[in-house]
């Protein structure tokens, strides 16, 4: 059974920074696509940020590209999501997901996997 556990979430000030995690058991961690989304009150979910399953390549929604970062670490089966110069509208439900095609390309949708979600608020 696949599993996508997140982690690092929480109230954070304007311009703030966040860290979260995603580890991932019960697939080849290696072998797959990732990526975050996050849904806001009374929002649909949108895409965020996706990294290739070699993690050479990621790509980010315009709202965010620049202040945040994706990366995975193949120890430790866990994908980041650096969150830097945090606002409000960055408040949101974050979810990360995983790609259901193996040495599949990075996808903005149609993920596979899903993890429970974690909250971020950004206070002003």
């Amino acid at each position: 059974q696949v599993q996508l556990v997140e982690s690092g979430g929480g109230l954070v000030q304007t311009g703030g920074s966040l860290r979260l995690s995603c580890t991932v058991s019960g697939r080849a961690f290696t072998n797959y696509p990732m990526g975050w989304l996050r849904q806001a009150p009374g929002k649909e979910r949108e895409f965020v940020a996706a990294i290739s399953w070699a993690g050479e390549t990621t790509f980010y929604a315009d709202s965010v590209q620049g202040r945040f970062a994706v990366s995975r670490d193949y120890a430790k089966n866990t994908v980041y999501l650096q969150m830097n110069s945090l606002k409000p509208e960055d408040t949101a439900v974050y979810y990360c997901a995983s790609s259901g095609v193996e040495y599949g390309p990075m996808v903005r949708e149609r993920y596979a996997y899903w993890g429970q979600g974690t909250q971020v608020t950004v206070s002003s």
